[in-house]
Order: structure tokens, then C-alpha cells, then sequence
């Protein structure tokens, strides 16, 4: 299904959802199933359905899950009483151990007055493995306004029915947040048997990898993972970042409480528009622990580049914590698209 993204639904898509919202659990911490740590991701569809994606971990090495029941609230602005409450399952019927799942739900209607939500995962049985007898391939990716790709399954053991296979699309955060999952039917498959599938969707400019996977009603397959071809050329380069004080001059020292100025060179080949000469921007920085990848910071600032060449573009970041830290910086249009690739990722010290 085609997806389009509204612009009120960027918080949700670049901050951690509050924590009365999404990602919320009332099962307790120790249980081996959860729902994983990030976000899920937020958006409207082109009927304007609000669709929330996510992934189900099963932390147990011994022993797969099935049955998995996930609630979904939607709320409106105020966040007193769901607008509406949706329940579902995972992409797959059975997840194995140590292994993950995303599940896809959306509102029961187009309500426009929907503006954030919650997920809780209600519960889940133990199953019986399901022999990893599937094996997926990709033999032909290609990007033009969609992303087009080949493949073919193949069964290695006996003869299956209600077989599936799976694309999940993930962005180029740390880690990658799922975006997006498509399916396609394949039904009935004979022993020893290959058959090819066609994927043809159009993806958000924000995707940068995706999984190719598969499950029918006794076995499961390996997992593809595969980086999205690049299209077009960028209209921006970050060619350096760097750490300033509130005067301009490069910071010798790092420490907690100071202000400081985290600004990226770039270089705009060209306008996006040509009548105006100006490109309209947003520029994204993400502060991250070094030790445990978690975000410490994401700010941003918008601005318009005039004309082309080198400019200047910079995020105000007050550090609050001791320890190592890397930087990540993003260049993106209005309407939430990139328009640079990733700048060069900078590592500090902050005392």
C-alpha cells in the first residue's frame, strides 16, 4: 500500500514516543518476550489510516513463541481516552528463539484527530520450533520512483501451504528503526520446489536497508538483509563537522553544562529551486553514548541554503553527562527526504 507521510508525525518519527505513549509496557521487565526498545514508527497512509510498525523480540534461546497479542491505542491530542483500540499479532506466526518479529496494525479508521498512540503486548504461548527449511535470494534490485526487486524461494523439505514471504524496510538511524513491512502470498509450495517473487513498492527516501524473509505453515527461512540502492545524486555534501564554542573558535575541551555549537561544512551542488535559488533545509544532529548506543541528544535547525557552494549549518547542544560520545549529522528537506548523505561521524570526550 502506497504511504504517505504527514509532516505532524515527524516527532514521532525522530524522538522516543513519551513514555505514557508507545513503547510502554505493563508486562513485567523480566519476561522473555518484549517489545524491542526503539519507537515504533508513526504514519499516515494514503487513505489516512494511521499505521504503526514495530519489532517483537523473543529473548529466549531455548525456546520459540507464537500466539503473540499486541493492543494498540490511538489517542488524540489530549492522550486522556484511546480514540480507538486495535489488536493484532506479529509478521510471523511463530517467532524463533533469540530472533525478532515485526508486526504491523492500523487504526480502524482515517481519523484525522489521531496524534499519537501506545503498544502493549498482551501475551504470547510457547511453540514448537519451526525447521528453517526456506531459503530466500534476491537476484535483481533496482531503484527508480520504486523499489523494484527479484527473487526466488525455495523449499528444501516438504511440501508447505500458507507460505509468505516478507520485506521490512529500516531507516539509517543507530539502530535502524523499522519503517515499513510488505508481504506477498505464495501459497501452496511442492517439495524441492523454487518460485520466484516480485516486489514492486514505493519507499520513503529516509529507507536505507531492508530484510528479505520467510515463513509458511511449518518452516521459516534465512534472513537477507540488503542496503538500498543509491538513486540520485545528493543535492548536499557534509564535507566536515566540527565542535565550537559560542565565539566560533574550536573547542580545545569538552565539559559538562557548556554550550556547544556542533556545525557541519556542506557543499549544495545545486537548488532545488531553480527560480528562487534557494533549498529549503533541516539539519539534524544526534548525539550518542559510545558505550551502549543509546541517544543522548537530537537537535535540530532549519534554514534555506541560497545559491550553491560551501555553507555553514550548526545545532546548539548543552551536554548533560561525563563520557564518550559520537556524533551523527543529517541534512534533510521539508518534507522529511534526505538531501545528503550522512556527514562524517565525530567521536569526543565530554568531562
Amino acid at each position: 500500500m502506497k504511504k504517505v507521510l504527514l509532516s505532524f508525525f515527524l516527532i514521532l518519527m525522530l524522538f522516543p514516543i513519551s513514555p505514557g505513549f508507545a513503547g510502554k509496557s505493563d508486562n513485567p521487565s523480566t519476561l522473555s518476550v518484549a517489545l524491542t526498545s526503539e519507537s515504533p514508527y508513526v504514519y499516515k497512509d494514503n487513505e489516512g489510516y494511521t499505521v504503526v510498525v514495530g519489532n517483537v523480540i523473543n529473548k529466549n534461546e531455548l525456546t520459540s513463541i507464537s500466539n503473540i497479542q499486541l493492543r494498540v491505542n490511538f489517542y488524540d491530542e489530549t492522550g486522556n481516552e484511546p480514540l480507538e483500540t486495535v489488536r493484532g499479532g506479529t509478521i510471523l506466526e511463530v517467532i524463533p528463539e533469540s530472533s525478532t518479529s515485526p508486526y504491523q496494525i492500523k487504526s480502524t479508521s482515517p481519523n484525522p484527530n489521531i496524534t499519537s498512540i501506545s503498544v502493549m503486548l498482551e501475551g504470547f504461548q510457547t511453540s514448537s520450533s519451526k525447521p528453517q527449511q526456506l531459503v530466500v535470494e534476491s537476484t535483481d534490485i533496482t531503484l527508480d520512483e520504486n523499489l523494484k526487486l527479484s527473487g526466488i524461494l525455495s523449499n528444501g523439505g516438504s511440501p508447505i501451504t500458507d507460505t509468505f514471504v516478507h520485506l521490512a524496510f529500516y531507516d539509517s538511524f543507530i539502530p535502524p528503526r523499522l519503517v515499513g513491512v510488505f508481504s506477498i502470498p505464495i501459497g501452496d509450495v511442492t517439495a524441492n520446489e523454487k518460485v520466484d517473487f516480485y516486489f514492486d513498492e514505493e519507499i520513503d527516501q529516509k529507507v536505507s536497508s531492508f530484510q528479505i524473509f520467510a515463513q509458511s505453515d511449518v518452516f521459516h527461512s534465512n534472513i537477507i538483509d540488503e542496503k538500498i540502492p543509491q538513486q540520485l545524486t545528493k543535492l548536499v555534501t557534509i564535507s566536515n563537522v566540527s565542535l565550537e564554542d559560542s565565539l566560533g573558535n574550536k573547542l580545545p575541551e569538552i565539559t559538562v553544562g557548556s554550550t556547544v555549537h556542533i556545525q557541519s561544512n556542506v557543499w549544495v551542488q545545486f537548488s532545488a529551486d531553480q527560480s528562487s535559488k534557494e533549498t529549503s533545509y533541516t539539519y539534524y544532529s544526534q548525539v550518542k553514548n559510545s558505550g551502549f548506543p543509546t541517544v543522548e541528544f537530537l537537535g535540530k535547525s532549519d534554514g534555506r541554503f541560497i545559491g550553491t557552494g560551501s555553507q555553514s549549518i550548526s545545532v546548539d547542544w548543552i551536554p548533560e553527562h561525563k563520557g564518550v560520545f559520537f556524533i551523527e549529522t543529517f541534512v534533510w528537506d521539508r518534507n522529511h527526504v534526505p538531501i545528503a548523505n550522512e556527514g562524517p561521524i565525530v567521536i569526543l570526550v565530554v568531562n
